[in-house]
């Protein structure tokens, strides 16, 4: 199957929330579907608490990422989101500013502490493209997927000495590692048909040649078919729920993405942007 066929097939998305509010607080919810040029769908959120509609604040980023901001009081809050994306988006432009913020260290992409490993350990004279199948092959090559062998705080230099961890952690060590070969990197948030167990996914995007290339180093589903969510320097800025002040427990979640006809066949050689 083409990449352009898996990207123009239909993709059905949902989540559902039970968020317990035992304080009053500022939630954050990074949910919905990027909002590109593009792209067409329909899409319904609907946020409840204690059986009160609420009606958030969409807050929209430079890459189509979405807040959804609220203000809740004590009881329990019930979010549902779904998604039927038509069309794919335009892939998302570089722009100036990119070339500056990606390279930078940040929270949990530490590539001020990968400089001398990663000059040591690739071939600095390798083309951009060659070094991102590199870095991408080291990651797979070097981590375990392990549910529980990281901790929310680990950055990619734990990842590193740990040797195993989850998508996001996957992620963080390819952003460091290509951050620190001058290749601008971040890391996304996504849904992803096929992944097993279903659940938000992470991954990476490289700068090659003036474009975002995805890269997602757990090869766990089809990069053809992934659809944006959030966008950011590493997870710090691409948490599905995220809250500032009182005090919230995520009771459970479920996550579903699925794609019309056929997963795509993805062929880790083939430069993908997401769409």
């Amino acid at each position: 199957m083409s990449v352009e066929f898996a990207q123009s097939a239909q993709r059905d998305v949902s989540v559902y929330l039970d968020v317990a509010v035992n304080a009053a607080t500022e939630i954050e919810l990074q949910i919905a579907v990027a909002k590109l040029p593009g792209i067409d769908m329909y899409e319904d959120l609907s946020i409840t608490l204690n059986g009160n509609t609420i009606v958030p604040e969409e807050i929209v980023t430079a890459s189509g990422s979405r807040i959804h901001w609220l203000h809740a009081e004590p009881g329990n809050l019930y979010v549902t989101y779904n998604a039927n994306v038509y069309t794919p988006a335009d892939p998302v432009e570089v722009v100036q500013f990119d070339r500056s913020l990606y390279l930078r260290p940040s929270r949990y992409a530490e590539a001020d502490k990968f400089f001398g490993f990663a000059a040591g350990e690739f071939d600095t004279n390798a083309s951009p493209g060659d070094q991102l199948i590199a870095v991408t092959d080291f990651v797979r090559q070097r981590l375990s997927y392990i549910f529980g062998a990281s901790d929310p705080i680990d950055g990619a230099a734990d990842t590193l000495l740990s040797g195993a961890g989850v998508c996001r952690d996957f992620a963080h060590l390819v952003v460091a590692l290509l951050r620190g070969l001058g290749i601008p990197a971040r890391l996304v948030a996504v849904y992803a048909p096929g992944l097993f167990p279903m659940d938000f996914h992470a991954v990476a995007e490289a700068m090659i040649d003036d474009r975002w290339v995805v890269v997602d180093a757990t090869g766990l589903a089809p990069r053809q078919s992934l659809l944006r969510i959030a966008t950011g320097r590493d997870a710090a800025d691409t948490a599905f729920l995220d809250n500032h002040g009182g005090d919230v427990i995520l009771n459970s979640y479920q996550v579903s993405a699925v794609v019309a006809g056929y997963l795509p066949i993805d062929d880790p050689s083939q430069q993908v942007q997401l769409r």
